[in-house]
């Protein structure tokens, strides 16, 4: 209506018929976003002059910049995948100590990862598809490497939440004789006295995609 860049006469009844609610609720929406310092509000006898303040506008701005990434991103921010917590062989760990991968997880993840790995088991063909398509998305790149006795190949690494609590990544991967339903999630800390995780338990995991 023109309140970002004026100040506008508007009624709580006109407010309300225009965004399809109750006049009460309009009212209550007007003196909450006049709590929070969004807006300003001046009451007369023909209705309310309202304009945005600086915070407000900033708000605004804020808001249109999170909805532009997410419309115009040639990919999803995020997938969740659900699985099945499962023992492996130990394989991650014997990975995971190798300095070649150790200082390129702390420098390009930000954190030492504990020495193992938690296997999750994918439970659906809907989680196995989304696995897929996620290995299309920009990944955070750890370098091959070679030693004296081997070469050790790169791995994709994926910014991930655990259950909602824990932070970690997902690794993509080791070399493993294990299929595509299955995940390799590495943390700081370990995972299942973290979260309290047992073998056959289910996990959410939230895999954020990169920019």
């Amino acid at each position: 209506m023109g309140a970002y860049h004026r100040t506008v006469k508007v009624s709580t009844q006109f407010l309300a018929e225009k965004t399809g609610i109750s006049q009460q609720t309009a009212s209550r929406h007007l003196i909450e976003l006049e709590n929070l310092g969004w807006i300003r509000r001046t009451i007369t006898a023909e209705g309310c002059l309202i304009n945005l303040t600086d915070v407000g506008k900033a708000q605004l701005k804020r808001l249109y910049s999170k909805l532009k990434v997410v419309v115009e991103a040639a990919h999803p921010l995020s997938v969740t995948l659900e699985g099945t917590v499962f023992s492996g062989l130990g394989e991650g760990a014997y990975y995971i100590k190798q300095d070649g991968y150790q200082k390129q997880f702390i420098e390009k993840l930000g954190f030492d990862p504990y020495p193992g790995t938690l296997n999750i088991k994918l439970n659906s063909d809907y989680d196995i598809k989304t696995r897929h398509e996620l290995e299309n998305y920009p990944a955070i790149e750890i370098e091959g490497f070679k030693n004296e006795s081997r070469t050790f190949g790169p791995v994709k690494c994926y910014p991930a939440l655990i259950n909602n609590k824990a932070k970690g990544a997902l690794a993509f991967a080791f070399r493993t004789h294990h299929d595509s339903s299955v995940l390799e999630i590495i943390a700081p800390q370990y995972l299942r006295n973290q979260l309290k995780i047992k073998d056959g338990q289910k996990v959410k995991i939230e895999i954020l995609t990169m920019p």
